[in-house]
């Protein structure tokens, strides 16, 4: 489904830059993940996007997960990068997707990878925040990233910044990517169904585009797995692009100019009083 956008959206398509939220269910074949995610990428390009984001876990879904993800994991140039790379490549979009990263013996990374329409990896984000909450202990099998300065990347007007999942309930992180000057914050994830986790989800993406005027799209696991839900939402924490719950595309129409006339009506950026300072560093 995609939701009408909110008054004021530029409505000239040469000024906007198309972001899609490719919404599925990976599963333990990083091939067949990549086959689904091509016949996915072909839609959002038809649809005039050019920039595709997927889930986190894109690479390798299955349970239990720790164990699985730890024999499944892979370097940034084994098959299923590289699978990214050609994706993109054939397509000439910007493509985000989550990968299980070989890390130690007997941890991984939780990763996101960005590639531009040249093959090219142009970003990369290792999980900062590991999910030991709602009765889940990532850190038994993953080995969080370090604190760093974020790896953007650019794509038409915007500065696009990364983060995963569970980073979405610490608003330091989101506000981290923005003092590196990021405009267009993506959220892949695999957001764990559960008592209230649906609204937790949208009232999350909202506040954290709402308090930093900026565009956030978030693309999540079909259910089970996930909520589904995935989204684009505007500076104002308004949806402008929407998925129920089953496997498929949605594409908004971003623009420039929207994003700084949120920003002249709400100047919550430059009117803030505190800065965002790394609490713990860790080696990644």
């Amino acid at each position: 489904m995609n939701v009408a956008a909110p008054s004021g959206v530029e409505s000239n398509l040469a000024v906007t830059v198309g972001v899609a939220v490719a919404q599925f269910a990976p599963g333990a074949d990083g091939a067949a993940n990549l086959e689904e995610m091509g016949m996915l990428v072909t839609v959002a390009v038809a649809r005039g996007a050019e920039l595709v984001v997927f889930p986190e876990y894109s690479s390798h879904f299955s349970s239990p997960l720790g164990p699985n993800a730890l024999a499944a994991a892979q370097s940034l140039d084994g098959p299923f990068v590289n699978g990214l790379r050609d994706l993109a490549l054939r397509s000439g979009v910007h493509v985000v997707a989550g990968i299980v990263e070989s890390g130690d013996d007997n941890h991984y990374y939780n990763t996101l990878v960005a590639v531009d329409p040249s093959g090219e990896l142009v970003a990369r984000y290792r999980k900062v925040h590991l999910y030991d909450a709602f009765g889940q202990h990532e850190s038994e099998w993953m080995r969080a990233g370090a604190i760093e300065h974020p790896e953007t990347f650019v794509v038409g007007d915007f500065t696009v910044g990364l983060q995963t999942c569970y980073d979405l309930r610490f608003p330091e992180s989101t506000r981290w990517l923005v003092d590196a000057g990021v405009d267009l914050v993506l959220v892949p994830a695999e957001w764990v169904p559960g008592p209230a986790k649906e609204r937790h989800w949208t009232t999350l993406l909202e506040a954290r585009a709402i308090e930093n005027t900026v565009y956030v799209a978030a693309a999540d696991h079909t259910v089970p797995g996930g909520v589904g839900l995935s989204m684009v939402m505007d500076p104002t924490g308004v949806p402008v692009a929407m998925l129920g719950a089953e496997a498929g595309v949605a594409v908004a129409f971003i623009s420039r100019a929207r994003l700084e006339q949120v920003r002249r009506v709400n100047p919550a950026l430059d009117l803030r009083r505190f800065a965002v300072t790394p609490r713990h560093v860790t080696e990644g």
